[in-house]
C-alpha cells in the first residue's frame, strides 16, 4: 500500500502552481494548440465546437476544484490517481494500435477515448458517492463538493464507470456516424487492460480488499488503511476479539460475558478471567455483547484507558491497549481482479480472429466479467449487502448486465455474418 507518492508544491518562484498560476498557463498553451491542430486539419466546424466545453471543463477544474482538494503540503499525488493514469494511456495505446490496423487514424481513437473518459469517470464517482453518500455529507457544501471530486484517494466503481463510458461512447459514435458493434469490439479488450493496471492502484490505496485469509499469499495493510479502519469498527470481521484477547457472549440474563480470554491479552493482564459477566465498560452499562462490543470499539480505536465493573462488584483498569501496526491478513483481491481483466483481455484478442460478427467481442467481455465480478464479491468484504437481497450492489449490477448480454447476444446472433471493419470506416 502506497496511498501518497509525492506532493506537488503549491507555488514555485512564488506563483501559485494551481488556480490562477502555472498550470492554468500551462492548460492554456495546451489547449491553444489542441484546438488549431484541430481547426487546421478539420476546419471550423462542429468538430472543433465539441472539443471546447471539455477544454473548458479541465480549466474549472484546474481554478476551482484542485485547490479544493490541496493539502498543507501541496497536491497530493495518490498511488491510486497514478495507476489510473497509467490505465487510461495503455488503453488508449492499445486502442490506436488497434485501429491503426483496421483503418482507423489515431487521432479519432484517441478523441474517442476523450469522450468516454469524461463521462466515465463522472459516473464512477456518483456511483461510488450515492453507495456511501454518508461518508460525503459535510458542514457545507464547498467541503461537501471538495470530498467528493477528490478521487485521488480512490472512490471509482467500476460498473459506473461503464455506464458513464457507454454514454460518452454512444455520443461520439453517433456524431461521427461509426458502426457501432464493431468499434465496440474494438474497445473491449482496451477497457479490460486498463481495468486490469486500474485495480493495481486499489492495492496501492488499500480499497476494494477482500476478507480474512490464510492462505500464503495473504496480505497485510497498514494503521489508517481502509481494511485496518474496517477491521477495528465492523462486528463481522473477528479481529477486534483478536486484539483484545477476547471472546465475549451472553449469559441467560443477557448480560454480556468473556467466554474466552488470553492471559496475556490486555483484558486478560487486567485481571479478568473466563466467566466474568460485564455490568459497566467505560461507566457504561451494556445492554448486551453487542453493545459491550461497541464500547470496546470506542476505547479501542481512540487509545483510551478504560474501567470494567463485572456481576459480583470488582472493578479492572484497562490501560495497555494494542495498536498493532498492520490488519490482519486478508485476500488480495485487486491482484486477484487485475489478474482476472487481464486474462479477459487476452482471451478476447485471442478469440479476435474467430469471431463472425459485429459485437461478439464487446458481449464477450459483457457476459464473462459480470459472472467473474460476482464470484470476487463473495471475498470482498468492502461493500455490504443493498436492498435486503443479501448481495452487494455490484452483485445486483452484474446480475442485472447478466439479463441485459442476453438480449444483446439474441441481436448479434440474428444479423448476418460479416464484419464492418475496416471496409465501411472512414476516417
Amino acid at each position: 500500500m502506497l496511498q501518497t507518492l509525492y506532493y506537488i508544491p503549491l507555488e514555485i518562484a512564488g506563483v501559485p502552481v494551481f488556480g490562477v498560476g502555472w498550470l492554468l498557463a500551462v492548460w492554456t498553451v495546451v489547449s491553444v494548440v489542441l484546438l488549431a491542430t484541430i481547426g487546421v486539419k478539420h476546419g471550423v466546424g462542429a468538430e472543433l465546437a465539441s472539443y471546447v466545453p471539455l477544454v473548458g471543463l479541465v480549466a474549472v477544474a484546474i481554478v476551482w476544484l484542485l485547490p479544493a482538494v490541496c493539502e498543507p503540503e501541496g497536491l497530493p499525488i495518490r498511488g491510486y490517481g497514478s495507476m489510473l493514469l497509467v490505465a487510461v494511456v495503455s488503453g488508449t495505446g492499445l486502442l490506436v494500435w488497434r485501429g491503426r490496423r483496421v483503418g482507423l487514424e489515431a487521432d479519432l481513437m484517441v478523441s474517442l477515448v476523450f469522450w468516454m473518459f469524461v463521462p466515465g469517470i463522472l459516473g464512477a464517482r456518483l456511483f461510488y458517492i450515492i453507495e456511501y453518500w454518508h461518508d460525503y455529507q459535510k458542514a457545507t457544501f464547498g467541503q461537501t463538493l471538495a470530498a467528493a471530486v477528490n478521487i485521488t484517494k480512490g472512490g471509482l466503481v467500476v460498473y459506473g464507470s461503464l455506464i458513464g463510458g457507454l454514454v460518452g461512447y454512444a455520443l461520439f459514435v453517433r456524431k461521427h456516424r461509426l458502426p457501432l458493434l464493431a468499434i465496440g469490439d474494438l474497445l473491449a479488450p482496451c477497457l479490460l487492460l486498463g481495468l486490469a493496471l486500474g485495480r493495481m492502484g486499489c492495492l496501492l490505496n488499500g480499497c476494494c480488499f477482500g476478507g480474512a485469509c490464510e492462505l500464503p499469499w495473504a496480505v497485510t495493510f497498514p494503521l489508517g488503511s481502509p481494511v485496518y479502519d474496517q477491521e477495528v469498527m465492523h462486528r463481522e470481521r473477528p479481529s477486534l476479539g483478536q486484539l483484545l484477547g477476547m471472546t465475549l457472549g451472553v449469559d441467560g440474563a443477557a448480560e454480556p460475558v468473556l467466554e474466552a480470554v488470553e492471559p496475556d491479552g490486555p483484558l486478560g493482564k487486567s485481571g479478568l478471567r473466563r466467566g466474568d459477566r460485564l455490568t459497566r465498560i467505560a461507566g457504561h452499562a451494556p445492554r448486551d455483547a453487542a453493545e459491550a462490543d461497541l464500547l470496546l470499539q470506542h476505547a479501542l480505536v481512540h487509545q483510551e484507558p478504560f474501567s470494567i465493573e463485572t456481576a459480583d462488584g470488582r472493578t479492572f483498569e484497562v490501560t495497555d491497549l494494542p495498536v498493532p501496526p498492520r490488519s490482519l491478513p486478508v485476500h488480495p483481491t485487486q491482484p486477484y481482479s487485475a489478474i482476472n481483466a487481464l486474462l479477459i483481455c487476452l482471451f478476447l484478442l485471442a478469440y479476435e480472429p474467430f469471431r463472425r460478427r459485429d459485437g461478439e467481442l464487446f458481449a464477450l467481455m459483457l457476459t464473462i466479467y459480470p459472472v467473474t465480478r460476482f464470484l470476487l464479491e463473495i471475498i470482498r468484504t468492502d461493500e455490504s449487502a443493498i436492498f435486503g437481497t443479501g448481495l452487494s450492489i455490484s452483485q445486483n449490477v452484474s446480475l442485472l448486465v447478466m439479463l441485459g448480454v442476453a438480449a444483446l447476444w439474441f441481436h448479434i446472433l440474428r444479423r448476418p455474418r460479416g464484419i464492418t471493419l475496416p471496409a465501411a470506416v472512414e476516417s
